[in-house]
């Protein structure tokens, strides 16, 4: 059974899509603050998330930026193309406007999992102590959690598919940029630099090197 956290203060809007949900046979778990979704989500790891914006304590758009490797769904009455465009810059993977037909939230929440669920997303990536597991977005070192950012988790995956290989910047910028569209040439040495640094807190060891003249590569 699919687990859809609910993240809203306004308990009508919120039992009504638990209602629905709980309908068509997903199990529902609930916040009705930033701060208390939080902390759910620290306990426990839904299957997809609705996101409203205007929430008591952190806001949504600040609950969105904690919220690493779940699907996020923003549901909210806050209008207008800019936002839409940055939120889904910042990681939602779809945004729906109140109020909403019942049916289109069933039918985009049907689609999000189904898509987080693709054939292939489950096949764990594996190169000496890293570790990457697709369907739960975990990464291991060494047997310990790495906790990454949006961009260094798409880098990282990037590196686990093609170990051992140089793989030039722009190939790195154009192969994540449909997860990371707000990563550019500037920025991504410092992705690449923090993620070397986490990967080699968790090890001892420097698992990515440069490549002068191409890029970067993962030493497997």
């Amino acid at each position: 059974m699919k687990t859809i956290a609910v993240i809203d203060d306004d308990i009508h809007i919120g039992n009504v899509l638990e209602e629905l949900l709980q309908r068509e046979g997903y199990a529902v778990i609930r916040a009705y603050s930033g701060t208390e979704a939080v902390l759910l989500l620290e306990r426990q790891r839904p299957d997809l998330v609705l996101l409203d914006l205007m929430l008591p304590g952190l806001s949504g758009e600040e609950v969105l930026a904690k919220i690493e490797g779940i699907p996020v769904m923003v549901v909210s009455a806050k209008v207008g193309v800019e936002n839409r465009v940055s939120l889904l810059l910042k990681g939602a993977v779809d945004y729906l406007e109140k109020p909403f037909d019942s049916r289109e939230l069933l039918a985009r929440v049907a689609l999000r999992l189904r898509e987080s669920a693709a054939p292939g997303l489950s096949v764990p990536l594996e190169a000496g102590p890293l570790r990457l597991d697709p369907a739960s977005h975990a990464v291991t070192a060494a047997g310990a959690p790495v906790h990454l950012t949006k961009t260094e988790y798409a880098i990282l995956k990037l590196f686990l598919q093609n170990p051992g290989q140089a793989i030039a910047k722009s190939v790195i910028l154009d192969r994540i940029s449909a997860d990371t569209p707000d990563c550019t040439e500037s920025s991504l040495k410092i992705h690449v630099s923090n993620l070397r640094k986490k990967l080699r807190d968790a090890t001892g060891q420097d698992h990515i090197e440069s490549v002068w003249g191409i890029g970067f590569k993962l030493n497997p």
